[in-house]
């Protein structure tokens, strides 16, 4: 007997993130908590877990205490849902007696009165319908029902064994209205999901959940981002780096230029993470793009997050560079997408790059750049542990990163908005430089986890044709500390202006 119940199929929500996190859903014939402020997402959360049971034949009975039956089928109207025959909403209202102020009685509180109603109601619908899911919307209307912690615990108990003795499972939702800090229906219920919404100095409102408790039961713990669009809630469950291994080669990929390949000593190994740091204008961006261009002419296909340019100006500015994004994306061979820093959450971006690596195949993802991801962050301090896990998940799943981050300043001093540069297997360094009364731009690899690299630093130029690579230059300095200074005599190893 005990066998058969611990086999029983989990009461899932229809929420793929959520029954993720819960491990396939709620455990059948318990009572379950989902607290959150008003806004949150709880009625919409709970209707789907409804929805979903009335999709596999399951009789759902909604009892609300604080909305009306209209509000609740339009709030459901409204995602695109109808509650049909298998889900009953019971709108539960005190007796006339209780209203009639020349009915009411003064030897016993009225409280007293409208609680024990309350409860007697709500048995009776529940024998009526014998239903399989059960909502019970809210429990601050039987809390200030009670108006005692003492009794506020004995009616929980006594709703939890009778649903129990029912066969039903139930999800009770709490709006936390009331001041009291009372932890009542934490011990009592079987688990507790607490919605919470974070308002951020800009942009929208942030959502994320957290399971803080399920009994006898493996789930996800720590927070996870989630979105209420029409059509539902969407959840994106922490990702766990360490969940995800897969086997393969580790060959080396080359860029298709010669003298970058020389510098990273071949190329970058598959399956590595490579970060190009530099001050505003230097190449980036155009660098990272001359490998999402090697991985097309490979058959593979790639991925292209950009959070500082507008795409139409990125399309225009590749072009004129050689670089044909445009054709590509319309190939299928490039998944290009304009990423709003203030519209989105570390998870949901997280899932996005997820996504296209499981369902696409791609197996080149580029981050164009950290400075705009890093807005993204309503916690500035969590970005290094997203990126880490981000980072560890796509290199487990042979795919090649390259993260592109812009320095604060031009020449001299300058700072980086966020360090990862002990997270990335390779780091190439970009910088300005002067000689010959000219502004030009130094390129050279300073980090490679996985063989040698070319020491050197060369010049590179931006053409018509794409990047073009000079011999490496022996007679630099400063190039570390942000000034370099050719000081050669011998100027044979600068790049040369094109004939005209």
């Amino acid at each position: 007997m005990l066998d058969d119940y611990k086999a029983a199929p989990k009461a899932a929500f229809g929420i793929s993130g959520l029954d993720d996190v819960l491990a396939g859903g709620l455990q059948r014939d318990s009572a379950f908590l989902l607290e959150g402020s008003p806004g949150t997402g709880k009625t919409t959360v709970a209707l789907r877990f409804l929805l979903t049971g009335a999709e596999a034949g399951e009789t759902g009975l909604y009892i609300t205490l604080s909305e009306t039956e209209r509000e609740l089928r339009q709030g459901a109207a409204s995602h695109g849902w109808t509650l049909g025959e298998h889900i009953e909403v019971f709108e539960l209202v005190p007796p006339e007696s209780l209203l009639d102020p020349d009915q009411q009685q003064s030897l016993v509180y009225s409280s007293d009165l409208e609680l024990g109603e309350t409860t007697r109601m709500i048995f009776e619908v529940v024998e009526r319908i014998k239903p399989s899911r059960i909502v019970l919307d809210s429990l601050s209307e039987i809390r200030l029902l009670a108006q005692g912690s003492l009794r506020y615990r004995r009616q929980i108990l006594a709703l939890k064994h009778f649903f129990a003795r029912n066969a039903a499972t139930v999800l009770m939702l709490d709006d936390l209205t009331s001041d009291t800090t009372d932890k009542t229906v934490h011990s009592v219920a079987h688990g507790v999901i607490r919605l919470e919404e974070l308002a951020p100095d800009y942009g929208p409102e942030r959502r994320r959940l957290r399971v803080t408790k399920y009994r006898g039961q493996s789930f996800r713990g720590g927070y996870h981002d989630f979105t209420i669009k029409s059509g539902g809630v969407q959840v994106f469950p922490r990702l766990v780096a360490s969940e995800h291994k897969t086997g393969f080669s580790r060959t080396l990929l080359g860029s298709g230029i010669a003298e970058l390949d020389q510098l990273l000593g071949g190329g970058v190994e598959r399956g590595s993470s490579a970060l190009v740091i530099g001050p505003a204008g230097t190449g980036k961006s155009l660098l990272v793009q001359q490998f999402i261009v090697q991985a097309a002419m490979r058959g593979e296909r790639a991925a292209l997050f950009v959070f500082d340019e507008e795409i139409g100006l990125m399309y225009s500015r590749a072009r004129q560079t050689g670089i044909d994004l445009e054709g590509l994306q319309d190939a299928g061979r490039v998944f290009i997408e304009q990423v709003d820093a203030a519209e989105l959450s570390p998870g949901e971006f997280a899932h996005k790059a997820r996504r296209l690596v499981d369902e696409n195949d791609v197996r080149t993802v580029v981050i164009d750049s950290l400075n705009g991801y890093q807005e993204a962050m309503p916690q500035e301090q969590f970005l290094i542990v997203h990126i880490h896990e981000l980072l560890q998940y796509l290199n487990r799943q042979s795919v090649n990163t390259f993260l592109t981050v812009a320095q604060h300043g031009l020449v001299g001093d300058m700072s980086s908005p966020v360090d990862v540069t002990y997270l990335a297997d390779t780091v190439v360094l970009l910088r300005y430089f002067e000689a010959q009364g000219r502004v030009r731009r130094a390129i050279s690899v300073i980090k490679k986890r996985a063989g040698m690299h070319e020491d050197t630093i060369r010049e590179f130029r931006i053409t018509d044709h794409g990047i073009s690579i000079g011999q490496p230059l022996q007679q630099f300095q400063g190039i570390l500390r942000g000034v370099p200074t050719y000081v050669g005599a011998n100027d044979e190893a600068l790049l040369r202006d094109d004939p005209p």
